[in-house]
């Protein structure tokens, strides 16, 4: 693999940076290596909460390397499967069923918005980020799934707003209007990320999972749906271990430990 993407596991917590400061463009060597990755996390049982970053400390991402699309397109047969590839490893990060964590700072414009859109938790510097799908400044329009997820993520208020008049809004308006979760400063973004990360790994990993299919996207279902979805996040967690372990730590006043593996 390339050096367009770090990667590293510490217990329970992948952290993955992209590595092209200062900008962090998302090369196609990048997009084929988290790919890759994606896969591998997926398929890593050990693996329970995951970290988005860049390296540096100048911007998250500008988002694609516009100058490699040519050579993308002749690689890859065309411009759709081009762009086919990123909606399709910011899907299954959506949808793998385990948290993602990411940091917004600097700039965080097109793909460098898109991407973070998939994952589930977004924490933004509290000065400095410029966030936003500019496209329209190019004639051009997101092309990987940003104004769907921003329009479900914001509201399609606040995501008309910013799309077509291609702002850049700050992480205190991001935290706002509901694109991110927490602001933070600077030198704490990133250390703060990895401690949500080993909180979220701390917790019951089939409750999580269960959770997830049932909230995400759950914006776009009906009421019915989401009850039978719980409904089987339910009964998919009645009887495990970490339920055993969930209600003898409540009896015996103690803090549970859990992700032991059923007994």
């Amino acid at each position: 693999m390339s050096n367009a993407l770090l990667f590293e596991v510490d217990a329970a917590v992948a952290c993955l940076t992209i590595n092209d400061a200062p900008y962090n463009r998302m090369s196609l060597e990048f997009m084929d290596e988290l790919e890759a990755r994606v896969a591998e996390i997926a398929a890593d049982k050990n693996i329970r909460a995951i970290v988005l970053t860049s390296e540096g400390l100048d911007n998250f991402s500008v988002g694609m390397n516009l100058k490699q699309l040519p050579e993308g397109i002749k690689r890859m047969g065309s411009a759709d499967a081009v762009f086919d590839q990123r909606l399709r490893v910011i899907a299954a990060i959506e949808n793998m069923g385990k948290p993602w964590i990411t940091t917004l700072f600097g700039y965080c414009l097109g793909g460098g918005l898109e991407l973070p859109l998939g994952c589930h938790f977004r924490l933004a510097a509290d000065e400095g980020a410029q966030i936003g799908l500019p496209e329209l400044d190019l004639g051009a329009v997101p092309a990987w799934g940003g104004s769907a997820r921003l329009a479900k993520c914001v509201g399609e208020q606040h995501a008309m707003d910013m799309i077509l008049r291609a702002k850049k809004i700050s992480g205190p308006r991001a935290l706002e209007i509901g694109l991110v979760h927490e602001i933070w400063p600077l030198h704490e973004l990133k250390g703060q990320a990895l401690k949500l990360a080993q909180e979220l790994a701390g917790m019951p990993a089939s409750a999580v999972t269960a959770m997830m299919s049932v909230l995400v996207n759950s914006n776009s279902k009906d009421l019915d749906e989401l009850l039978a979805a719980e409904r089987d996040a339910v009964m998919a967690t009645r009887g495990t271990a970490d339920a055993k372990e969930g209600m003898a730590a409540f009896l015996e006043k103690r803090k549970p430990i859990f992700n032991q593996g059923d007994k």
